[in-house]
């Protein structure tokens, strides 16, 4: 007679039935709400036992207390002092009133890739082999068909002056600012504090000069002028001015940030310095700033962060974007070839101090027991790499050239749907520079994405090296403007983009 010993069932592979991605999901709500979850019992407690007191017990507790008035005086007292302490110390609130982007009204700007070619080799400036690697990288660059160049680009040959320069510079910042004053109906004379941020174009007087006389603004307003501090000065503008504005209450600030391409177009044959060119194109932004508490409720966002970072003492950081004149005399921008490598360090700088500033608890446990793990006990294990998804609900990550966009994108584990509001702007606008950040903000607003509380992560990089973030929060669903640079062709986007874009 045989016995048949059944089998005993194997446990499932929980990798397999259960999705980690909602095991992390449940422990990041778990450890973030820690306090809330221990809270409630602690306060059910109590309202038991109060519930269980008599009338004779409350009774008897006055009678204490009226005994030790004196106390109750001193402890009253103390919790007035420090809480005005508290509210007299703590930094003003910073709010975002609203922002234009400047979209030029003159089609004939935009240049599609047949014609930037074309009068690439008319101008008569570029060896056949330059010619032939700046259609390479238009190609590759992620760049579309609708992008602006200046109106001295398109002439022939090419008219780089003085004047055309400071009319480029007028028609970008002057079509922001006006669109940003009929949209708040805030008056010129109301700003207090005026902060322009062009790196390549600093002309005398200055472009926040320039616009003081267009708006005959205020003898007494202050006025900033930032050059020289390349893409991720538009960050650094609006730290500078939330520190003026934590000086002087009750005002306005209005940040512009701008590139100027008109003379700065490199017409030499050093392949380090036309990779500009092929990028760099017209664009400008113009935001309103307020610490005004009557603002909040008719503002887009309040300033919650803002992280610097500045490698400028490692050498090769220092001239990964370097100006200067190749051997025959012309002037231009050389990209290092070394900059991805220098940017990524960069970031994993800028990231180490905003993460305790933004990320959740979960993620900052997570993240020091790998620390721990792998410094004190030498686990083989891999870095922990944090979750920026659990700390925002919209990445803005400048858009200077797909590379870039590419780098972050692997670097911070992020998604398509993360990244396409920097993928599309520099397919429809090109690197607009510092301003590309607040196309990228304003594409995602024109989507219909933004909604309240949600949280906005703008990054940038700039020469020097620097790697400089800003973090926003929504105070209300912001709804699709007329006055987006996107109204009238958000619906087409977002849109496929070859990794090889072949013209003749």
């Amino acid at each position: 007679m045989s016995v048949q010993i059944s089998k005993q069932p194997r446990l499932p592979d929980f990798l397999q039935s259960v999705n980690i991605k909602y095991v992390k999901l449940g422990y990041h709500y778990l450890i973030t709400h820690l306090l809330t979850l221990l809270f409630i019992p602690l306060l059910l407690g109590i309202l038991l036992e109060v519930g269980r007191l008599g009338s004779d017990d409350i009774w008897k507790l006055w009678q204490n207390l009226q005994f030790n008035l004196v106390v109750v005086l001193i402890c009253s007292a103390l919790m007035v002092f420090a809480a005005t302490v508290y509210f007299m110390s703590r930094p003003r609130p910073i709010y975002l009133v609203d922002y234009s982007c400047y979209l030029p009204k003159d089609e004939s700007l935009k240049v599609a890739f047949d014609v930037f070619i074309e009068r690439t080799k008319i101008s008569g400036f570029f060896e056949e082999k330059s010619i032939e690697f700046q259609k390479r990288i238009m190609e590759r660059s992620g760049l579309g068909e609708n992008t602006y160049l200046p109106p001295a680009m398109h002439e022939l040959p090419p008219c780089p002056t003085m004047k055309a320069a400071r009319e480029e510079a007028e028609t970008v910042m002057f079509g922001c600012l006006d669109e940003l004053f009929e949209k708040t109906k805030v008056k010129p004379k109301e700003i207090g504090v005026l902060i322009v941020n062009c790196s390549l174009f600093n002309p005398t007087p200055s472009l926040s000069a320039m616009i003081v006389n267009k708006y005959k603004m205020r003898g007494n307003i202050r006025t900033y002028n930032l050059g020289g501090m390349g893409c991720s000065a538009g960050v650094i503008s609006i730290d500078l001015a939330r520190d003026i504005l934590q000086v002087h209450g009750g005002t306005y600030a209005i940040v512009v940030s701008t590139e100027n391409i008109t003379q700065n177009w490199y017409f030499g044959n050093r392949r380090a310095m036309l990779i500009p060119n092929c990028l760099f194109r017209v664009g400008g932004a113009a935001i309103l700033l307020s610490n005004k508490g009557t603002d909040k409720r008719r503002s887009k966002y309040k300033l919650n962060h803002v992280v610097r970072t500045h490698k400028g003492a490692d050498d090769k950081s220092y001239r990964c974007v370097y100006q200067e004149q190749d051997n025959e005399g012309r002037m231009g921008v050389t990209l290092s070839k070394e900059l991805m490598a220098i940017a990524g360090d960069s970031l994993k700088a800028n990231i180490t101090t905003l993460g305790p500033l933004v990320l959740p608890l979960s993620e900052q446990i997570l993240f020091f027991a790998n620390l721990v793990a792998r410094k004190f006990f030498n686990a083989k294990i891999k870095p922990y790499i944090p979750d920026f998804k659990l700390a925002f609900d919209h990445f803005c990550i400048h858009a200077g050239g797909r590379a870039v966009i590419d780098e972050l994108q692997k670097n911070l584990v992020l998604t398509e749907k993360h990244c396409e509001a920097s993928r599309m702007t520099l397919y429809r606008f090109g690197n607009t520079s510092s301003s590309s950040i607040w196309y990228e903000l304003a594409y995602t607003e024109a989507k219909g994405r933004v909604r309240k509380g949600n949280r906005v992560w703008q990054i940038a990089f700039g020469s020097g090296f620097k790697c400089n973030s800003a973090v926003w929060q929504s105070l209300c669903t912001i709804k699709p403007s007329k006055h987006s640079p996107w109204a009238h062709c958000i619906d087409r986007y977002p849109v496929e983009i070859p990794d090889v874009y072949k013209f003749d």
